[in-house]
């Protein structure tokens, strides 16, 4: 690692149309106080010039491991980098990284690297969703890799898709909060772009209640509540109304927040392992949760209703078990109560208020009307009919709608890596606020 006042970033590039944004993702970085050491593939070099990043980084460009002013160019590099980023990557070199090949600087000095990476891919949706390119992302994650998972958009040659390269400020929100993690946050050098997750929280925030995550990050010093899980109204003492939620979106968030620095508060209906550091609540019933969250939200500065609460319950559960031989039983049904409706009427000031829509049908206008009626900052859309997507899955896809009038897809990818554009997004709000 780099024992060098700004923390080093090496930022490869390689050969994809979507090249270009590394230039802004660099001038970012820069003006965030990172020292930029570029890497190029040759490939690269067909889509941008070397030149450009000559101008904006902290050093030359690099692109072989020949002739360099260094012998081992790949070995310094990767011995005095705090992080490595790769964008665009490509199928290409995701393949090779996944690999262990090294045949070029760049995946040479991916291999020759103890700092934590960052990957990026950006590619045309059918390559984005091969069975290959996505198992090599998975081995990459297992491994430690942090993945920022492309957008759906215009694409080369006008397609339209999965597989757009991720927004600048968002791959440098994520870079950053890597550095973060390691305790090398850099100092802005100039007034830095709006990659707003680099911003500090509220200096007004108390102590949190419960211990803080891991070292630093972009929630540090933040009291985050994340409830999980599907509720289970009784109809009588052996039977329950419930739904098909894991609890692993509730989960992945309450980890990846507590990754991020965060005291994190997670209020679960499952009995999923839960890291030690983390506060954990256990309920079961839509009447539990409102308690226990309506409780716990008066000390949090982040409130995420990652829940599927139900909607109704029996109006009275029987005291013993219903009979068959009984006939069929009238079960009268009532609302349960909208703990999210509650939460947005009652936050205090400053509070950031994120909630689920779970639909199947008009996912996204269902979101709008949930963000605007119920009061929140943020609203994740998941259409859980969507193959691979909702609940029970390992993976999902949503879309962010924000009070500011922002949206953003995530393909479909991993929940964690999800948690991780939803804490993003967080972040930038509760900078905001």
């Amino acid at each position: 690692m780099s024992e060098t006042a700004r923390p080093v970033v090496v930022l490869g590039v390689s050969g994809g149309i979507a090249a270009y944004k590394a230039v802004d993702v660099c001038r970012r970085l820069v003006d965030a106080g990172a020292h930029v050491a570029p890497v190029m593939t040759e490939a690269a070099g067909r889509f941008v010039g070397r030149t450009t990043f000559d101008a904006l980084a902290s050093e030359p460009v690099q692109v072989s491991l020949w002739g360099e002013r260094s012998p081992i160019p790949h070995t310094r590099l990767g011995q005095h980098a705090d992080v490595v980023v790769v964008v665009p990557a490509t199928a290409d070199v995701i393949a090779r990284y996944a690999h262990g090949m090294a045949d070029d600087l760049l995946t040479a000095t991916l291999i020759a690297t103890r700092a934590p990476v960052v990957v990026c891919p950006a590619m045309h949706t059918e390559m984005w969703e091969h069975p290959a390119v996505q198992a090599n992302l998975a081995t990459l994650e297992s491994r430690g890799a942090v993945i920022v998972p492309p957008e759906t958009g215009r694409l080369a040659g006008g397609d339209e898709g999965a597989g757009r390269l991720a927004e600048p400020a968002v791959i440098v929100d994520a870079v950053l909060a890597v550095l973060a993690r390691t305790g090398r946050s850099p100092a802005p050098t100039a007034a830095p772009a709006p990659a707003s997750a680099t911003a500090s929280p509220s200096a007004s925030a108390s102590a949190p209640a419960s211990a803080s995550g891991e070292g630093g990050g972009d929630l540090a010093g933040l009291r985050v509540l994340v409830t999980a899980g599907g509720t289970r109204e009784p109809i009588d003492p052996v039977r329950v109304i419930t739904n098909r939620s894991s609890g692993k979106q509730g989960h992945a968030l309450a980890e990846a927040a507590y990754r991020r620095g965060a005291a994190v508060v997670l209020v679960t209906t499952t009995d999923r392992p839960v890291p030690g550091g983390i506060d954990v609540e256990r309920v079961e019933t839509a009447a539990q949760m409102e308690e226990a969250v309506l409780r716990r939200a008066q000390g949090a500065d982040v409130v995420i209703m990652a829940a599927a609460v139900a909607d109704f319950r029996p109006k009275a559960a029987a005291d013993a078990k219903l009979k068959k031989s009984a006939g069929v039983p009238e079960i009268i049904l009532e609302p349960t109560p909208d703990i999210l409706a509650t939460l947005g009427a009652r936050r205090r000031p400053g509070q950031v208020l994120v909630g689920f829509a779970a639909e199947t049908g008009d996912v996204r206008e269902q979101a709008a009307a949930k963000l605007a009626s119920k009061g929140v900052d943020l609203m994740v859309a998941n259409d859980v009919s969507a193959p691979g997507a909702g609940f029970d899955h390992d993976t999902n896809e949503v879309t962010l709608l924000d009070r500011l009038g922002g949206a953003h897809q995530v393909p479909l990818t991993t929940k964690d890596a999800v948690a991780d554009a939803v804490l993003a997004r967080v972040a930038t709000l509760v900078a905001r606020r």
